[in-house]
C-alpha cells in the first residue's frame, strides 16, 4: 500500500465506527503560548481533557502533522543517524471523549493492525502500565494476542501526563517486532533485544491513552467524571513495516524528496557516508515547508529560530554532498506533490514557502563557508593541544558573528571527537542580554530610591478610571527629572507595544508633569519633572491621566486588532504579529509576510478595517482564565507571557485577541484609520504605520493642501490632475529626447576631431576624451555614435555625474573579429585606476569611478591598457 492508502484506511476505519473526521490542526499552535509546535494529535483537544470545552461529536479520527524540535520532545539529534526518528511527521489518531473506552479502544487497535494491515501476529507484542490490571486482563480477552506478549511497565514509559497538573492516566502501546536484522545495538555488551531494549528492532507503532484521571498540586490523583481515549499511531513507522522497508526513509514518504537531492547534487543515495545528510536533508525540508506553510518564518527567536536551526544545519549537511549553493528551495514542489493531497494548503503557499527558504538558504550561506573555516581553525588549535574540548567564547564568536546555532557547533565537533563547553558558551549569551538590557531605556534602572511610605504598591486601575487619591511609597530623583511609585495608580505603563501614559501627580505645595509610565517587574515607575515646586513634603497626592493622549492611544490600539484580522482576510493566515507600536499620533503594525503589498492589497486592507469602523462594533473587555480563553477562539501572541487569568478583547464576532492594552468602547470611535506606509524591515517581517482620528484628519487636509497648490500651480480642475502630470511626462520625455539628440551632434564634430588626432598603435586607432553628459544613458549614446565614425578602433569616453566618473568603451567589430579586443575588459581596467569597476558587451561597456580627481590620468593610460590587447 502507498503511503497515501494507508493513512486513508486509518481515518476510513474509524468514521465508519462512528469518528467524525477532524482535519489536522495547525503545525503551529498560535492559540497556545505553551507550545512551540504541534506535537501530538491531542493538543488541538487539550481544552476538552481540561474541562474547559465541548464538541459536538463523541468520537473523532484525524492525520496530525506534528513537529518535535524542542523541549520534552527533542528527536533532533537521531534525525538522520537512526531511521525512524523525524523532526516532522504525521500521528494518526482516534479519539474518545467520554464515550468508549478501553475495551473498544484496544479491540479496534488490534483489529486494524491484524485485519486490515495484516501485520502477523507474531511480530506484536503489547505494554501496559504496572497498575492497569483491566488494560492487560482485556488485551487477552478482546485479542488474539500471543500469552507473554503483555508486558508492564513504570510510569516513565506507560503513564501518560498533560503537565504536572492536569489530566493523566495510564497508556497501552503496541510494539513491533521487526527482527534481528534490524538491531543496530548489537555491539554494546551485555545488548539483549526487547521491548523498550533501546534497540531499531522493537519499536512502539501505537499508544493508546486511559486518560482517568487528574493531577492536583501535591501529586495526588483524582479520578475524572469522565474518562477519554487519546491514541497515537506514527504514519512514517506504520508505512515503513507495511512497505517492507528497513528504513522510513526508503518508503515512498521520503524516497523522492531523496532522489531529488540526488539529482540536484549529483551524489549517490547508495554512498553509505553520504546518507546521513540525505536524510537529514529530507527531513528537514518536510519540516521547513509545513511550518512556513503554517505561517512561521525564520529568526532568531522561538518558533522562528527553530526553523533557522533546521536550515543551517541542512545547509552544513548539504556541505557533505558537495553542494555550495542555496538549492533546499527547489525541494519545495517535490515536498508538495507528495503531500498537497493530504494537506491542500501546502499546495495554496508554494510560492511563498519556496521564497523564504530560498532568501534565508541565500542569507546563511553567505558566510556558512567561512564559519566552517573558522571552526577548522578552531578544531586544529584544540587538537594541537592535546585537548577534547571547545570553548565556550569560541562558539559563541561562531553564533554571533556567522549566525552557527549552538548545535551546529556542536555537531561539527561530533564528527572531529570533540566537545563544546555549553557552560561557558551560556554564559557568554548571557553577558549579551545583559549588555542589551543595559543599553535599554529608562536609567531608573541605577541608583537609590527614598521609601517616602510603607505598603504595596503599584495597583493599577486604570482601566476603570483615569484619576484618583494615591500615596507616593517610593521616590528618587536624577538631575530635574523624578521617578515616582504609587500604592495605586490610573497610568498604564509601556507594555504589549503600547506606550506609558502621560498626565499629571499634584500634592500639597507641588504639580509634576509625568513624561512617561514604564514597569520593572512588578513595578509601576511615573518619570516626571517639576511644574510647580520642587520638593515633596507630603506623599498624599491626585493622580491624573491626559485624557486626551489616553483616547487617541485606544483608537490606535484597537485599530491594531481590526488590522490583524484584516491583514489575515486579505494575504493569508500566515500573518502572524511580529511587533507593534501603539502611540498616541500613530500606530506601526509588523507582521510575517514575504513580499510587499500591492497598491490594490492596500487599499482593500484598509477599506476593510474602515468598514468595520462604521459598524461601530461593540468592544467588550473582560478577564478569563488563559484557557476559557483559547477555548473560545481567542488569538495569543506567541512570545507573550499569560498568567492563568488573562484579559480578552472581542470586537463584535469579528477579533478577539488576549491583550492588557487600553480600548474603546466601540469602533465607531475611531473615526477614520488611514495607512501610511508599507515597508519590509527584515526578511520575511513587513511592517504597516498607520493613523487614525485627529492625526488621519490632519493627513486629509495636508492631502488636500497639496491638491490646492498643483490645480493651482498647473491649472487646472482637481479631476484632470493625472491627466495633465502624465501630459508632463510626456512632454519631459520628448524635450529630453530632442536635447539628447542636440547634445549628440554637438559632440559630432569633437568626434571628427578625436580620431583625426586618434593615437594608432599596430594599425589600431585608439581614441580616448572627456566628455560632458547629463546621465549614463546619453553616454551610451555617445558611445555608439563613436563607434560608428571610428570605422575601425577603440574609443574611451568619459563624463563626472553628480560627482562620480561614468565611463564608456567601445570597439568596432573586424578588431573584436581579429584581435579580440573587448570593451569590457579594457573600461574595466581602465576604471581600475579611479577606485572602480564595470563590464558589458564586446562591442560596447561601461564602468564606474570613485575618483573623479583622476580622471584625466586614468583617460592618459587608455593607448597603454589596449596596447597590451593588440597582437601584432
Amino acid at each position: 500500500m502507498k503511503a497515501s492508502e494507508i493513512r486513508q484506511s486509518f481515518i476510513h476505519f474509524f468514521a465508519e465506527r462512528g469518528h467524525t473526521i477532524v482535519p489536522s490542526a495547525p503545525v503551529v499552535p498560535w492559540d497556545d503560548p505553551t507550545l512551540l509546535f504541534t506535537n501530538a494529535g491531542m493538543n488541538q483537544f487539550k481544552d476538552v481533557f481540561l474541562g474547559t470545552g465541548t464538541r459536538p461529536y463523541k468520537r473523532a479520527v484525524n492525520s496530525q502533522k506534528c513537529i518535535r524540535v524542542s523541549g520534552k520532545h527533542n528527536d533532533l539529534e537521531s534525525v538522520g543517524h537512526d531511521t525512524y526518528h523525524h523532526t516532522f511527521f504525521e500521528m494518526l489518531g482516534n479519539w474518545s471523549f467520554g464515550d468508549y473506552y478501553k475495551e473498544e479502544a484496544i479491540r479496534w487497535a488490534w483489529e486494524l493492525v491484524t485485519q486490515v494491515w495484516e501485520i502477523p501476529k507474531s511480530r506484536l507484542w503489547a505494554t501496559v502500565f504496572q497498575e492497569d490490571d483491566e488494560a492487560e486482563a482485556l488485551w487477552y480477552r478482546v485479542t488474539e494476542i500471543e500469552k507473554g506478549r503483555v508486558l508492564r511497565f513504570g510510569e516513565k514509559e506507560n503513564f501518560w501526563e498533560m503537565g504536572e497538573t492536569g489530566p493523566c492516566g495510564p497508556c497501552s502501546e503496541i510494539h513491533i517486532d521487526r527482527g534481528q536484522d534490524f538491531c543496530d545495538q548489537s555491539h554494546v555488551p551485555g545488548h539483549v533485544c526487547q521491548v523498550n531494549g533501546g534497540c531499531a528492532r522493537f519499536i512502539e507503532l501505537w499508544n493508546l491513552v486511559f486518560i482517568q484521571f487528574h493531577r492536583d498540586e501535591k501529586g495526588t490523583l483524582h479520578p475524572l467524571s469522565q474518562k477519554h481515549v487519546d491514541t497515537g499511531l506514527g504514519l512514517e513507522r506504520a508505512v515503513a513495516f507495511l512497505q517492507g522497508k528497513k528504513s522510513n526513509y526508503e518508503t515512498d514518504l521520503f524516497w523522492p524528496i531523496l532522489e531529488k537531492i540526488s539529482e540536484l547534487t549529483g551524489a549517490s543515495i547508495e554512498d553509505p557516508e553520504k546518507l546521513p545528510a540525505f536524510r537529514v536533508i529530507a527531513d528537514h525540508i518536510r519540516t521547513l515547508v509545513f511550518a512556513i506553510t503554517d505561517g512561521v518564518m525564520p529568526s532568531n527567536e522561538g518558533r522562528g529560530y527553530v526553523l533557522r536551526r533546521l536550515l543551517r544545519r541542512a545547509s552544513r549537511y548539504a556541505r557533505n554532498l558537495g553542494m555550495h549553493e542555496p538549492f533546499m528551495h527547489q525541494l519545495v514542489p517535490t515536498v508538495i506533490d507528495m503531500m498537497g493531497s493530504a494537506y491542500p494548503e501546502l499546495v495554496e503557499r508554494v510560492a511563498h514557502t519556496q521564497l523564504v527558504i530560498q532568501t534565508e538558504e541565500e542569507r546563511f550561506n553567505t558566510v556558512l563557508d567561512r564559519g566552517i573555516e573558522i571552526f577548522e581553525s578552531i578544531a586544529k588549535e584544540v587538537e594541537s593541544q592535546g585537548k577534547k574540548i571547545i570553548s565556550g567564547r569560541d562558539a559563541f564568536r561562531l553564533y554571533d558573528t556567522y549566525g552557527f546555532p549552538i548545535d551546529l557547533t556542536q555537531l561539527m565537533a561530533r564528527e572531529r571527537g570533540l566537545e563544546v563547553d555549553l557552560n561557558e558558551f551560556e554564559k557568554e549569551m548571557e553577558a549579551q542580554r545583559e549588555r542589551a538590557r543595559e543599553s535599554q531605556v529608562f536609567s531608573f534602572q541605577q541608583g537609590s530610591w527614598q521609601i517616602l511610605t510603607e505598603g504595596d504598591h503599584s495597583n493599577f486601575i486604570g482601566y476603570d478610571t483615569l484619576s484618583c487619591e494615591a500615596v507616593i511609597r517610593r521616590m528618587r530623583k536624577e538631575g530635574e527629572t523624578i521617578f515616582l511609585v504609587l500604592d495605586r495608580t490610573p497610568f498604564y505603563p509601556e507594555s504589549g507595544g503600547q506606550v506609558g501614559d502621560k498626565g499629571e501627580i499634584l500634592g500639597q505645595g507641588f504639580r509634576i508633569h509625568i513624561e512617561d509610565t514604564q514597569k520593572q517587574g512588578d513595578t509601576i515607575i511615573h518619570q516626571g519633572v517639576f511644574l510647580e515646586g520642587h520638593e515633596i513634603a507630603h506623599p498624599e497626592v491626585q493622580a491624573v491621566v491626559d485624557n486626551a493622549l489616553r483616547l487617541s492611544t485606544a483608537r490606535n490600539h484597537t485599530t491594531t486588532h481590526l488590522l490583524h484580522k484584516a491583514l489575515r482576510e486579505v494575504l493569508g493566515n500566515h500573518v502572524q504579529q511580529a511587533g507593534s507600536l501603539v502611540a498616541p499620533d500613530r500606530l506601526r503594525f509588523d507582521f510575517t509576510h514575504f513580499e510587499p503589498l500591492t497598491p490594490e492589497q492596500i487599499d482593500r486592507i484598509e477599506n476593510r478595517v474602515n468598514e468595520h469602523i462604521r459598524c461601530n462594533h461593540r468592544v467588550e473587555k473582560f478577564w478569563s482564565t488563559l484557557d476559557q480563553a483559547k477555548a473560545m477562539g481567542a488569538i495569543a501572541l506567541f512570545g507573550e507571557k499569560y498568567g492563568e487569568k488573562v484579559r480578552v478583547i472581542k470586537i463584535d464576532d469579528y477579533s478577539m485577541e488576549l491583550c492588557g492594552g487600553t480600548h474603546l468602547d466601540a469602533t465607531g470611535e475611531i473615526g477614520y484609520f488611514r495607512i501610511v506606509r508599507e515597508e519590509g524591515i527584515s526578511a520575511g517581517v513587513r511592517r504597516i504605520e498607520a493613523v487614525t482620528g485627529v492625526s488621519a484628519e490632519r493627513l486629509l487636509q495636508t492631502e488636500k493642501q497639496w491638491i490646492r497648490e498643483l490645480t493651482t500651480l498647473l491649472q487646472c480642475p482637481e479631476e484632470e490632475l493625472v491627466a495633465r502630470v502624465k501630459k508632463l511626462q510626456e512632454e519631459n520625455k520628448a524635450l529630453e529626447k530632442r536635447l539628447k539628440k542636440a547634445l549628440a551632434g554637438s559632440h559630432t564634430s569633437q568626434m571628427e576631431e578625436w580620431i583625426a588626432k586618434a593615437v594608432s598603435i599596430k594599425g589600431v586607432k585608439i581614441v580616448s576624451a572627456k566628455v560632458e553628459a547629463s546621465d549614463v544613458d546619453e553616454l551610451r549614446v555617445l558611445g555608439d555614435r563613436l563607434r560608428e565614425k571610428l570605422k575601425s578602433g577603440v574609443g574611451v569616453m568619459a563624463t563626472v555625474i553628480n560627482g562620480k566618473v561614468s565611463m564608456v568603451a567601445v570597439v568596432t567589430d573586424d578588431l573584436i573579429k581579429n584581435q579580440g579586443l573587448k570593451a569590457g575588459e579594457i573600461v574595466k581596467k581602465v576604471a581600475s585606476f579611479l577606485g572602480g569597476t564595470g563590464g558589458g558587451k564586446p562591442h560596447l561597456a561601461l564602468a564606474g569611478g570613485k575618483d573623479p580627481s583622476r580622471l584625466d590620468e586614468a583617460l592618459g593610460k587608455v593607448v597603454e591598457v589596449v596596447k597590451e590587447w593588440i597582437h601584432p
